[in-house]
């Protein structure tokens, strides 16, 4: 098994007492170029960036996210050409893809752990596969040098909970509340429990992410967790501002999370 490329990230963020910023972008929205362009920008000011393969049927997407998946796929986007993206992109900080299972198996487990590898990506979150869903492919990417990060649910119980983290890489992704992705305008008042929940089961760093759409709630998570996502909220607004305003979105999370603690 590798050493983890995104451990050292963590460990650079937990020593100066910072929360990371982690953007969220479907690769090929709005257009292939604009997605070079807005990740290239994203890039500038994240501590790890998610980038999400589009895809047909995406059910555990809000609207946002499944309208920037039908758009990147009328443009031709796939996972091979979300990894030419990437690696046209030259982008720093450690990536993550985010994708469903059925693209990666089209493509080709193997083919894609070597491709991934040679990009060195970062890490992988399937959303669709369960902690033992296909315990081959599993350990497949666990022992690639590609961290495999669990999506843990806010009413996941205790037993699962301990299941779930037992083979889980990189950070931990909590789902902030029920249902598909999408900005919200309040956070789940018991955020911080859930928070302490998954600390409690594992040492790896916990991410919060779905519906934080705001620096003030980027600011309040970011007392909580070690990292902050935003996704659906960033999509939007890429989608109508394009790059600069989302470079500006971010720019306002990322001086909330600077200023969490004052």
């Amino acid at each position: 098994m590798s050493e983890s490329r995104l451990a050292p990230g963590w460990a650079a963020l937990k020593a100066s007492g910072r929360t990371a910023l982690i953007p969220y972008l479907t690769a090929g929205y709005p257009t292939p170029a604009t997605s070079a362009a807005a990740l290239r920008s994203a890039a500038e000011v994240a501590d790890v960036l998610e980038v999400g393969v589009p895809f047909s049927d995406p059910l555990a997407d809000g609207p946002t996210i499944q309208r920037s998946s039908f758009e990147a796929l009328r443009h031709g986007m796939t996972l091979a050409g979300t990894l030419d993206l990437i690696a046209r992109s030259e982008l720093t900080p450690p990536v993550v893809i985010f994708s469903y299972l059925n693209p990666i198996l089209q493509y080709g487990v193997e083919r894609f752990l070597r491709a991934a590898e040679e990009l060195r990506i970062g890490g992988l979150i399937l959303t669709d596969l369960p902690a033992g869903g296909d315990p081959e492919l599993e350990s497949a990417v666990q022992q690639s040098g590609i961290d495999l990060i669990r999506l843990v649910a806010p009413t996941t119980r205790a037993d699962r909970l301990r299941h779930v983290l037992a083979g889980a890489q990189g950070f931990v992704y909590l789902v902030a509340r029920l249902g598909v992705t999408g900005a919200r305008s309040a956070l789940d008042f018991d955020l911080g429990e859930s928070v302490q929940r998954v600390r409690q089961a594992t040492s790896l760093p916990v991410a919060v992410g779905f519906g934080i759409s705001t620096p003030e709630q980027a600011r309040t998570v970011g007392r909580m967790a070690d990292g902050v996502v935003v996704g659906s909220a960033l999509v939007d607004i890429l989608g109508r501002d394009g790059v600069a305003g989302a470079r500006r979105f971010l720019g306002s999370l990322r001086e909330a999370r600077d200023l969490r603690d004052r």
